[in-house]
Order: C-alpha cells, then structure tokens, then sequence
C-alpha cells in the first residue's frame, strides 16, 4: 500500500420507498426498499499512521468507520494503521446512509485482502453491505439481499435535511408501536413490481404510486415538521415528494436540473441539489 492513500467518496443514498416488514427475534425488521446512490458525498482520507484512528470533525462517539477498522482487524486485515479522516457533507442522522456509505468506502479499501467483505460489511450495520458498489438496487430481507438495478433515466434530486436528525432505533420502535410493519408475505409481490419497473432504467418519476415509505407516520409523529418540509418541496414544482429512510430529511424529484435547481433557488440555502441514480 502506498502511504497515502487516494481520497475517496462515500456517496448518499436515498431510500426511493421503503416497505416494512415484521420485526424479527434479533431486533432488526425485514424490508423492501429501493436504495440509489446522488452525488452528495463525503471524502474519506486515509494515511499511514502508528495506530488506527479516525477523525470525524463535528461527529462525536465512534462511529461506523471506527467499527470497520476494527471488524477488518479481526478478520485478519494486515493492511498498515490508518489515521481516516472524514470530510462530512451528508447530514448526519438524516436518513441519507452517510455512517454506512463512510464504513462501506474504508472496507473497499481491503477488497481484495480479505474474504466475504459483505458479510463484514453486514456484521457492522444492515445498510453497509448495500454501500459496498454504489449503485442503484433492490433491498429486501435485513439489507443483505441484494439485486443491482440498471442506471435509472436521468433525473434529479433535491434534498431538504434539518438540523437535527433522528434516531433510527426511535423511528422503528415508533413504528411497531403504532403497528405499521406489513406481514412477512407482503413483502414479495411488492418486490417483484418494483423488480418489474425500475429493472427497465426508468425514472421513478414513472411509477410514483410504489414510491412509499412506510416509516413515514412513524417519524412524523416523532418530529411532524417533516409534514411542512414536505410540502414546501411540492409548492416548489417536485413531481413526487417523499421522505429517505427513517427520516427526516424528505426530498423532491425532477425530471431535469434545470426544473430542480429552480426548485433549490426557491426554497433557500438549506436546500441540496442532486442529480439521482449517480454516485457522487
């Protein structure tokens, strides 16, 4: 290895819908989602240092990437220590996948040295796997069922975040309190109408009736300014409005820039601008 290595990105993703299935023994619940990577991303620099050690400026605790240092370690990486530094620009807490993209971007770093790097890529967290090769898929059972879809047709993305995110856990718990998770044999027919219209490199601006996040009433009740973001973004001219992951950033689709970055202007400065389908 060289003793910098090149910098790299850790593109978002957004969940285009999101299907919740039952909550199972081990706590994690089954889904069915499409993910897709936007060119929003952080930059992750790693360097040869006397130890391992990550630097994350404004993100306190560990966080994913600490943990795949560690889980790469205990399955036999040689690779030198790393000092890894993280340019963040995804927002944290935000349902954008940023921890799991920055995990996923340092296990490619050992691809090559080390066996099954999915399954490592699962022990760290059910959305790493999926950030391994940033393209758009299908995501079904807990994360680790995996189908590559074709580059959707272009169309752009823009992201309204908040300054405060929202627990993961919280939103699931809400969700199962409020009895939102469909039965486990629910889940394969939406899978294969999905299957059957995003394989085809459409935009999901095609079939915005299967663009649904059954997380949403959960974190609306948690934090209902999502409901306002949402509808700013539809006065803004958006085809379709939704909310990525557990929330709470929400984001509108466009079918081209020119109609997005309009959007954007309109709404103001906290308002990111994407294109879809495209890692950053």
């Amino acid at each position: 290895m060289s003793e910098e290595f090149t910098t790299v990105e850790a593109p978002a993703k957004i969940n285009l819908c999101l299907y919740l299935g039952p909550r199972l023994p081990d706590g994690y619940h089954l889904i069915t989602s499409i993910f897709e990577p936007v060119t929003l991303s952080d930059s992750i620099t790693a360097t040869e240092s006397d130890r391992d050690e990550v630097i994350c400026p404004g993100v306190e605790g560990e966080n994913l990437v600490a943990q795949a240092l560690r889980v790469l370690r205990s399955e036999g990486w040689e690779g030198p220590p790393l000092r890894v530094e993280i340019e963040k620009r995804i927002p944290v807490a935000a349902g954008l996948g940023g921890g799991s993209a920055d995990a996923a971007a340092v296990l490619r770093m050992a691809a090559g040295e080390v066996g099954d790097l999915a399954g490592i890529a699962a022990l760290i967290g059910a959305d790493v796997p999926s950030q391994l090769d940033p393209m758009p898929c299908l995501v079904e059972g807990v994360g680790q069922k995996i189908t590559t879809l074709p580059r959707p047709a272009e169309h752009w993305v823009v992201l309204l975040p908040f300054e405060s995110g929202l627990s993961t856990a919280a939103v699931f718990a809400e969700a199962d309190r409020m009895g939102l998770p469909k039965k486990s044999g629910d889940l394969a027919p939406i899978s294969e109408k999905l299957w059957a219209v995003a394989s085809g490199a459409v935009s999901p601006l095609d079939y915005p009736g299967l663009l649904v996040n059954d997380l949403e009433p959960a974190a609306l009740s948690l934090m209902p300014e999502i409901g306002s973001a949402k509808d700013r973004l539809a006065d803004a001219g958006a085809g379709h409005v939704g909310m990525t992951g557990s929330g709470p950033t929400v984001f509108g689709l466009f079918r081209t820039r020119q109609e997005a970055l309009a959007a954007a202007e309109t709404i103001g400065p906290e308002a990111i601008l994407c294109e879809g389908g495209v890692p950053g």
